[in-house]
């Protein structure tokens, strides 16, 4: 939303409060982040919201005009919504640690070689030709899926070749992106489950 110029009010809760789930309850059914409450509809779950703006603010052009490239960014756009569980397990989200690898398993290694694959196939068939640094040209909702998957190829040094490197490079080169970062290196809350260093807790200055 803020990439596309989507006016909003962002709440953040801590995962670990008492009440976080009682308070997201109120917007999504599963009590999960994100949650969406816009005027009243309630829609949770990243690639629904993604939908629904898409409906609601047609000129953020959210998914490519081409019927064909359209088809593949939800296609991709609903693989990262199911998959890659190994990746997500073993590389938590945490955008404060300094960047630096671990010993991945062969799981977590083959969901990095297909990421690699998608984002290095996107860009060859229909980012180029879209005249943008995004899987399909310009920025969108493939983009916004794949973003938490840039941050932790970052915080765990992940080497990737040169069409996927650029890529995730565009991505954090996001007016959007910087903002998020910043947003979480003021994050005071540490949350142990996202510490791989543990009990060590390695942060980049704010």
């Amino acid at each position: 939303m803020r990439a596309a110029g989507i006016p909003f009010e962002e709440e953040v809760v801590n995962l670990d409060d008492p009440g976080f789930k009682q308070r997201v309850l109120t917007v999504a059914g599963t009590g999960k982040v994100p949650a969406l409450d816009d005027s009243g509809i309630h829609v949770w779950e990243s690639l629904a919201i993604l939908e629904h703006l898409a409906e609601r603010f047609p000129q953020a052009q959210l998914w490519p005009a081409d019927p064909t490239a359209r088809a593949h960014a939800r296609a991709i756009a609903a693989e990262m919504h199911a998959g890659f569980v190994a990746l997500r397990r073993q590389c938590p989200m945490n955008m404060w640690r300094p960047p630096k690898a671990i010993d991945l398993s062969p799981e977590t290694l083959a969901d990095i070689r297909r990421i690699e694959a998608i984002w290095t196939d996107c860009r060859t068939r229909y980012g180029r030709a879209g005249g943008g640094p995004f899987l399909f040209g310009a920025f969108g909702a493939a983009d916004a899926m794949y973003a938490p998957i840039v941050s932790r190829l970052r915080t765990y040094a992940v080497d990737l070749g040169e069409v996927a490197r650029a890529y995730a490079e565009a991505v954090q080169a996001l007016p959007a992106w910087r903002e998020w970062r910043d947003a979480a290196l003021r994050e005071t809350w540490v949350l142990q489950r996202n510490e791989v260093d543990w009990p060590q807790v390695n942060r980049e200055p704010v």
